[in-house]
Parts: C-alpha cells; sequence; structure tokens
C-alpha cells in the first residue's frame, strides 16, 4: 500500500519535522492544527468558538488537499488549554459538523499561546 504526503497551500507553516497529512490507501491521518491562518498568524485571540472554527477550516483544507472532507471524519483528537472552554468548543465544533458526529477524545493540555489544537483521522470516499 501506497503513502502519499499531502502539504496543502493555505495552512499555517509546518514548524518541525511532520505533514500536514498522510495518506494511506482510503484513510487520511491528519497532523495536528492549530488556528493560526496561512501566514502563523494566530485568529481568535481569547475567542475559542473562532480559534475552533480556523482549525477545522485548516484541517478542511488538508483533507480537500487529499480528496475529502472533514465530513468524512471518523475520529478526532481535540485539546484544549483549559477544559473550562469545552461549552463554547463543543457549540462551535457542533456548528460546523453538524449531523456528522466522528468520535471524539477531548483533553486539557498545555498549548502556549492558544487554546485549541485538533487532528483527525478521515475516510477518502472511493471514486
Amino acid at each position: 500500500m501506497s503513502v502519499q504526503k499531502i502539504h496543502p497551500e493555505g495552512i499555517p507553516p509546518v514548524g518541525g519535522p511532520y505533514t500536514p497529512g498522510m495518506r494511506v490507501g482510503n484513510l487520511l491521518f491528519c497532523a495536528g492544527q492549530v488556528p493560526n491562518d496561512e501566514h502563523g498568524q494566530l485568529v481568535g485571540a481569547g475567542d475559542i468558538k473562532v480559534q475552533v472554527t480556523q482549525t477545522l477550516n485548516n484541517l478542511e483544507k488538508v483533507c480537500q488537499a487529499a480528496g475529502t472532507s472533514m465530513r468524512h471524519a471518523v475520529k478526532v483528537n481535540a485539546y484544549l488549554s483549559s477544559l473550562n472552554l469545552f461549552p463554547a468548543f463543543n457549540q462551535a465544533y457542533a456548528e460546523f459538523f453538524g449531523e456528522a458526529r466522528p468520535a471524539r477524545t477531548t483533553v486539557p493540555v498545555d498549548l502556549r499561546g492558544f487554546d485549541v489544537e485538533i487532528d483527525a483521522v478521515v475516510v477518502i470516499p472511493e471514486g
């Protein structure tokens, strides 16, 4: 089975030795994305809903470059700077996904400068 590296345009610059997405068969493994724009600037400082939307939009760009969408996500891991942000995070997350509700884990971590990071495993539909 082949492995394809996915490096889409329009997401924050990669800041380390990793690839934004790895396609293996019909699965896309998306590295964690943060609420930065394509220039690496934080979007929505102090507003978790804006940060969640930016982060999910960054993931969507990785998905689109691989021929899929976050609507096909099967597993999402979300990291929050504080679980106190969970209600607002959950609202923005639900608005983004609608009825598509992938399995999810949400944990608090020390994120240093932003409030959310999200990674995902996404199915690439055939055809």
